[in-house]
């Protein structure tokens, strides 16, 4: 994991009295990121909110008014051809689902899954993707997980981050990045 830091906050002494400078609203005060290109595959259960733990991101707002903008970016291929029909991907801050509200459906997130890239599902080529953001407002300057959720209504199956699903050809990269933003 890296931090890299943008804008930082620094005291300020006049006369012997020391004040912190708030950066102005819409700055960037720090960029936290996990980025992986290892193969792994993950077991995902038919309609079971999964984090992809290799996927998480710790950051410890520096202000309980920050906006944290949430960033993915996810390689890999599902094991069955039904599921990037039937899956969404959204993020976890720390146990509590990020995701649009459940309105009639049993299935709900920030970006639906991608199509297949191939029309036969070939399983050892043209794997799927996901990339899709989020901005959250925890209110708080405890430290923060923040992780990769996906959930699918394909029955039990796999998705194999950063490879095909027979580990075949095509390998990729996926991260996740958290930026704090000032108010």
């Amino acid at each position: 994991m890296s931090k890299l830091y943008v804008d930082e906050i620094h005291p300020k002494t006049t006369g012997g009295t020391t004040s912190i400078i708030k950066p102005t609203s819409g700055s960037i005060l720090q960029v936290q990121y996990t980025q992986i290109d290892a193969n792994e595959q993950w077991t995902v259960n038919n309609l079971d909110d999964k984090k992809i733990t290799s996927l998480a991101v710790n950051i410890t707002p520096k202000f309980t008014n920050s906006i944290i903008k949430i960033e993915a970016m996810v390689n890999g291929e599902w094991s069955n051809t039904s599921s990037p029909y039937n899956s969404v991907w959204f993020f976890f801050r720390d146990n509590t689902k990020l995701a649009s509200t459940t309105s009639g459906g049993s299935i709900h997130g920030i970006l639906m899954g991608t199509a297949d890239t191939y029309y036969n599902g070939d399983a050892d080529s043209t794997p799927e993707h996901a990339n899709y953001m989020y901005f959250d407002t925890p209110n708080t300057t405890s430290q923060i997980t923040y992780t990769v959720g996906v959930k699918q209504q394909s029955g039990n199956t796999y998705w194999n981050l950063n490879r095909t699903a027979n580990n075949n050809d095509e390998r990729g990269m996926s991260l996740i990045c958290v930026t704090e933003i000032a108010k």
